[in-house]
């Protein structure tokens, strides 16, 4: 019993299984693979030849054979990295390079891989998404220095960008019935897919091929186009007009990545593009018609707090301002937000403000004047001044706050205030956001709720809810992973109801985590994802948001573990 509680009150990791990287792989034989950069192929793993099996020796650690090797990177690409870094130096989770996992041990190792903890780890190889002999693998993995992955220049980068519809060639006008502004994009983790899907009929209008475990969907500011951007950095920019609608465009950005975002200033909609890799540490602007690269830009440099040089400060979150013609571009491990203006692209402007690491997810206020965003490890939510173009506070918070891109609701007794919710501890916290008409309020935590526990990641609301949801899917506990709690916001004090979302789902076998509510265009259903194994049944959950039921179940065989939801409307208006 002392190592299994050891094991999950470790502050060692939040395994979150959002986070992937790419492989990696020695002696590429690129002629064998012409359509594949030999970078890619060396990093990635993916479609080279077998090798003999020979041994992978890191001093102290225990041997692994080359087979071995690559398919615990594998495992690490799906299921690790995203939280604790190409380069194992950890962010959103604790370092795990050969001096800290060597220390602790196999056995160690193995049981908080098992069971998880508390604080946001998944319980890999309890909820049967790891067998006891990947278990065993990663434990010995984590052992081993952490492979060194390649740079990703312009050269790389153009030689995967692919229009397939030039903008001359695409429609005029929308060619189908559908409402464009109620299709929601799900994310189809496993299958690397997006499935499309019409809101009011809850019909797949089609999926489409997209790179692995896409991490978000994002609009263009006139809501034609969808940019997905999936873990391996693949790009698809995808027209909402055409019928179905399909791929227009493609570009590999690096060998990681997680954001992508389109320009919203007035005069500039739809004009460029953006994305920011994990892997290299950089982001690139394109144009927004084609997905040209136009001009990349490197993350490396000191971090904010002990001015010492980060060589792998990753790109999280970005989200287009509305005040000025700019990309708000969080860099995780120097824990800087950048504000990168671009009106003239070939000579960039960028205001570099001072946070706090590690940078993480955020969205903006009711006003869209002020970018909230989570330090994680500084457990902190920085605010930005998108107006003023500074930084406006930063403000405490516990522990690893992970709002996605938060919550906007009017607190009865606190009035407007912007919410997050927490990897590691079942914490609500409130924070107000009116220095207008409520400056005593303003820029502090005014309310903090309790709700089911840690493992959370997103808190969802609207304009026209009365309902502010909460999810655990990480949390290790499956009567909390598979429901969401539901607050009043008029009655806040009254605590929450517990939604039993993966119980209606009736999916049977299964972790059946549940992830993400997503708000309709009209704010009256609120989708989510009950996400599944890959070789078990998952589904949409349709609830009623006024009465709080059961509305509609989607079940169909193209739905591989969906995960994220992005309806039209809500992410081209900044509407949570």
């Amino acid at each position: 019993m002392t190592l299994l509680h050891s094991a999950r009150t470790l502050a060692i990791a939040v395994l979150v299984s959002f986070g992937v990287i790419t492989v990696p792989v020695a002696s590429a034989q690129t002629a064998e693979h012409p359509d594949t950069p030999e970078p890619e192929l060396r990093y990635k793993g993916a479609p080279v030849p077998e090798y003999d099996a020979r041994q992978i020796i890191t001093p102290g650690a225990p041997p692994l054979t080359e087979t071995e090797f690559k398919h615990a990177q594998k495992i690490f690409f799906e299921r690790c990295a995203g939280c604790h870094g190409v380069l194992r130096k950890g962010a959103t989770g604790k370092p795990l390079t050969p001096d800290i996992t060597q220390a602790r041990g196999l056995e160690y190792l193995k049981v908080f891989i098992n069971f998880g903890s508390p604080a946001g780890m998944p319980n890999w190889g309890a909820s049967g998404e790891m067998t006891p002999e990947d278990v065993e693998l990663m434990a010995k993995y984590l052992q081993h220095d952490p492979p060194q992955p390649p740079e990703w220049g312009m050269k790389e980068m153009r030689a995967t960008w692919k229009v397939l519809v030039p903008p001359d060639q695409r429609p005029k006008k929308k060619m189908h019935d559908f409402d464009v502004d109620d299709i929601f994009s799900v994310t189809l983790r496993d299958s690397g897919e997006v499935a499309l899907i019409d809101g009011p009929s809850k019909k797949i209008i089609t999926t489409l091929n997209t790179g692995y475990a896409v991490h978000i969907s994002r609009m263009s500011a006139s809501g034609r186009y969808v940019f997905t951007i999936g873990r391996d950095a693949l790009i698809n920019q995808v027209d909402m007009w055409m019928n179905p609608p399909q791929t227009v465009a493609t570009i590999k950005v690096g060998l990681e990545a997680r954001s992508v975002e389109t320009s919203k200033y007035k005069g500039f909609e739809d004009k460029y593009a953006i994305a920011g890799a994990y892997w290299p540490p950089q982001y690139v602007i394109m144009d927004g018609d084609t997905l040209e690269p136009l001009q990349i830009v490197s993350t490396r440099g000191m971090t904010v707090d002990t001015q010492e040089f980060h060589p792998e400060p990753r790109v999280a979150a970005i989200v287009a301002s509305h005040e000025h013609p700019e990309f708000i571009v969080n860099v995780k491990e120097t824990g800087k937000i950048l504000l990168v203006n671009y009106e003239d692209v070939s000579n960039l402007k960028v205001t570099t403000i001072p946070a706090a690491r590690y940078l993480h997810d955020g969205g903006w206020d009711s006003t869209k004047r002020y970018f909230l965003t989570a330090a994680n490890k500084s457990d902190k939510i920085a605010i930005v001044d998108a107006k003023k173009q500074r930084l406006q506070a930063l403000v405490d918070v516990d522990k690893i706050p992970h709002p996605g891109r938060g919550a906007n609701i009017v607190d009865p007794k606190h009035g407007p205030v912007w919410v997050t919710s927490a990897l590691g501890n079942e914490k609500i916290t409130f924070i107000g956001t009116d220095p207008v008409n409520h400056p005593q309020q303003a820029w502090k935590v005014v309310r903090v709720l309790k709700g089911q526990g840690g493992g959370s990641l997103f808190v969802k609301s609207h304009p026209k809810s009365k309902n502010l949801y909460v999810d655990t899917p990480l949390n290790p506990q499956a009567l909390f992973a598979q429901s969401v709690a539901v607050f009043d916001v008029n009655n806040l004090d009254a605590g929450f109801e517990v939604l039993p979302i993966a119980e209606w789902a009736d999916l049977g076998e299964g972790p059946k985590r549940v992830v993400q509510p997503e708000y309709n265009k009209a704010g009256d259903e609120v989708w989510f994802s009950v996400w599944n194994g890959k070789e078990e049944v998952s589904a949409l959950v349709v609830v009623d948001d006024r009465t709080r039921k059961l509305k509609a179940v989607i079940k169909d065989p193209r739905l591989v573990t969906p995960t994220g939801k992005f309806n039209v409307y809500n992410t081209v208006n900044d509407v949570y």
